[in-house]
């Protein structure tokens, strides 16, 4: 049964520890024995996520108590474990780390007790050795709620050293399940916002997810971890997959028209930022979603009603995004013509009139420019202006990650109103476009999609 999945939570002290080139490797050395590996993200971050899906031949899923409230985390895990022989869950920074000033919200921590999941701790070993013991120790201990079920010591230098470790965690009473050696070979190249991801690396991810595999297999006790996965027993009784389809009470009384509206979701190495679910909701919502990429296709999908552009970078691939005039004009075309277009971020930076200078669509006018200041964390909002996505006062949560800034001119008015952390207006509504900063997770708020939806059939 799918509310009985076997499950893991690979969670680290810190940032940097591994955890990525734990969850990735060990997602792949399952798959690679036959089993079907349900991967998920803790957090809003969209690029581990490509990783995942490399590694495991589904769509990597994010599990986020700040974005879509803790009620949903379970049944969003078991939507995306349909069918699996067992998931792996990525954490998010430290294990006890969450939302600034929220406590535990959003935390690693918290999703392993939501998920009644065992904790693997990925510990970075490479500059202590009895020490490893203590440490160990207060992260098993400091939650009782929190189980940490095991540790595997990464960037170990040597035999000598793996045996001091070994000899120190006797007395923790946290088993070692994996020991895994300094490996270049398994580094994911990093920007300006983290990890470079999958679809801009091509034959290079493969191989570095390959190397992941190999790694996790050499130095991980399998068995081990799979029994331990095991062990995680049931979810709460009564607990449901959640559906992208809506409630009864929210489906529309009259017909649907014969040919469901198109949507164009960007896609491709440009745009690579997206929460699955979205595309779900909008396709239970009656359209039919087409993915296209701004970097190769001139024209949008033929008989488009309405465009989802998400995140991504942009500014990257600024040039090349500019050179494609042809698509440019058919975007602007599409949008000034009224038909709703939902943009995030990148998205947003896409729809201004320039970014660093380079002509993009001239849908807003605004101009957008790389900054030398980072805009990072979750965000609650309020939408301030009817718009194809929400009505005014719709309470929705967010998370902005950027180094841009854009300056805007005249005559659209605000998306978002920010209650938090700081209050200030910020996005775009004008005619049929929504755009802003905030990266939002629509299964929290499922009625975004059908809205959206229902204007592109009348636009």
């Amino acid at each position: 049964m799918t509310s009985s999945v076997p499950r893991l939570v690979i969670a680290a002290p810190s940032s940097g520890s591994g955890k990525t080139t734990v969850a990735t490797g060990l997602m792949a050395a399952l798959a690679a024995r036959g089993l079907a590996v349900s991967p998920h993200k803790v957090g809003p971050d969209y690029i581990d996520p490509g990783y995942h899906a490399l590694a495991t031949g589904r769509v990597g899923r994010n599990l986020d108590a700040y974005l879509c409230g803790a009620e949903l985390v379970a049944p969003l895990f078991l939507h995306g474990a349909r069918g699996c022989d067992i998931a792996v869950v990525e954490g998010v920074m430290g294990l006890y780390d969450g939302a600034a000033g929220e406590g535990e919200l959003a935390s690693t921590a918290q999703v392993a007790k939501l998920l009644r999941a065992p904790v693997v701790l990925v510990v970075d070993a490479s500059s202590q050795s009895r020490s490893v013991a203590a440490l160990v120790h207060g992260f098993a201990s400091w939650d009782p709620q929190v189980r940490v079920g095991g540790v595997i010591l990464n960037k170990v230098g040597s035999d000598r050293h793996e045996a001091l470790l070994r000899e120190a965690l006797e007395s923790a009473g946290v088993p070692v399940l994996g020991v895994l050696r300094r490996a270049a070979q398994v580094e994911t190249p990093s920007r300006h916002l983290g990890l470079v991801p999958v679809a801009e690396r091509g034959a290079q991810a493969v191989e570095a997810v390959a190397a992941m595999a190999a790694q996790v297999s050499g130095g991980c006790d399998l068995e081990a971890l799979a029994g331990l996965a095991r062990a995680a027993g049931p979810l709460p009784g009564g607990l449901a997959p959640w559906t992208p389809e809506p409630l009864p009470a929210d489906r529309p009384t009259r017909s649907v028209e014969k040919s469901p509206p198109r949507v164009a979701v960007a896609g491709g190495a440009a745009f690579t930022f997206s929460y699955a679910e979205h595309s779900e909701l909008l396709a239970a919502a009656g359209a039919e979603v087409v993915t296209f990429d701004p970097l190769r296709d001139e024209e949008l999908p033929e008989g488009t009603r309405g465009l989802v552009v998400g995140g991504g970078f942009p500014e990257v691939y600024a040039c090349e995004l500019s050179a494609n005039e042809p698509l440019r004009k058919a975007v602007s075309e599409l949008a000034l013509g009224g038909a709703p277009v939902a943009a995030e971020c990148a998205g947003l930076l896409y729809l201004c009139r320039e970014l660093d200078g380079l002509p993009m669509c001239g849908v807003l006018d605004a101009s957008a420019r790389m900054s030398e200041r980072l805009t990072l964390g979750y965000r609650d909002a309020v939408a301030v202006s009817d718009s194809a996505l929400a009505v005014a006062g719709t309470r929705m949560r967010g998370h902005e990650f950027h180094r841009t800034a854009v300056e805007p001119g005249s005559g659209a008015a605000p998306a978002w109103g920010m209650r938090a952390p700081e209050r200030r207006v910020e996005g775009f509504v004008e005619r049929g476009v929504h755009a802003s900063y905030l990266h939002t997770h629509w299964a929290s708020e499922p009625g975004v999609a059908r809205r959206f939806v229902e204007r592109c059939r009348t636009s």
